[in-house]
C-alpha cells in the first residue's frame, strides 16, 4: 500500500502558522477498511458546534453518514463527477445544511457563511485528532433535498469526505497524479484588495 508523506503536505507560509492548519489538506485517498473512531467524529462535530456565528443563531445542521450505511450510499449517489470515484471509500460523509430562513420565515443572510466557519472548525478539529477530510461542492443539492426529505428552510452547502489515509495508487491515474502534486496557493499580496 503506498501512502502519501504527510510531512511533504505541509504549507510553505510566509510566516509560522499553527502546525494543525499547515499540515492540513485534503485528500482523495481514504482508506476502504478504517472504520471512523467515534470520539474522534464527534470531537470534530463539537468543534463545529462552538463555531462563532451572527447573533449566536446556529444556523448549521449535519447529515452525518458512516460508510456502509444507506444514508452514506444516499450521499454518494447524489455526489458529481469525480467526488462519486473516490468519496465512498471515506469511514463517513458529512453533508453541512444551512438554515436560510428561521422558523418565523425571516432570511438568514449570514447562514451560508456561519455554515463554512462550522465546516471550517470541523475540518481543523478532525485534522488536530488525526483525521482527514474533504470538503466538496460537486453534489445534486436537490437530489439530497429529496433523499432525506428536507424542509425548504435547509440549503446542503457543502459534503465532507471523513477518514483515515488510504492508498493513493488505488486512485485512478488523473486523481492519483492531482493526490502527489504540490500544493500551492496565491500569493497573500494577490489576495489583499486593500492592506493600507
Amino acid at each position: 500500500m503506498s501512502l502519501i508523506d504527510t510531512t511533504t503536505r505541509t504549507a510553505d507560509t510566509s510566516l509560522p502558522l499553527l502546525p494543525v492548519l499547515a499540515e492540513r489538506w485534503s485528500p482523495r485517498a481514504f482508506d476502504t477498511e478504517a472504520v471512523i473512531d467515534e470520539t474522534k467524529l464527534t470531537a470534530a462535530l463539537e468543534a463545529a458546534r462552538w463555531s462563532p456565528s451572527a447573533n449566536n443563531s446556529q444556523p448549521w445542521r449535519f447529515i452525518v453518514a458512516r460508510r456502509g450505511t444507506a444514508a452514506f450510499d444516499t450521499i454518494v449517489a447524489n455526489l458529481m463527477g469525480f467526488n462519486q470515484v473516490w468519496a465512498g471509500a471515506a469511514g463517513a460523509l458529512v453533508v453541512a445544511l444551512a438554515e436560510v430562513v428561521d422558523t418565523e420565515g425571516n432570511e438568514r443572510r449570514w447562514a451560508t457563511y456561519d455554515v463554512g466557519q462550522a465546516v471550517a472548525h470541523f475540518s481543523v478539529q478532525a485534522h488536530h485528532e488525526g483525521l482527514h477530510t474533504h470538503q466538496m461542492g460537486g453534489f445534486d443539492a436537490e437530489g439530497l433535498r429529496a433523499a432525506f426529505d428536507l424542509d425548504q428552510r435547509f440549503a446542503p452547502v457543502s459534503v465532507t469526505a471523513v477518514g483515515m489515509l488510504g492508498d493513493v495508487d488505488a486512485l485512478p491515474a488523473p486523481l492519483r497524479e492531482r493526490e502527489l502534486a504540490p500544493r500551492t496557493r496565491n500569493a497573500l499580496d494577490d489576495l489583499l484588495v486593500v492592506n493600507s
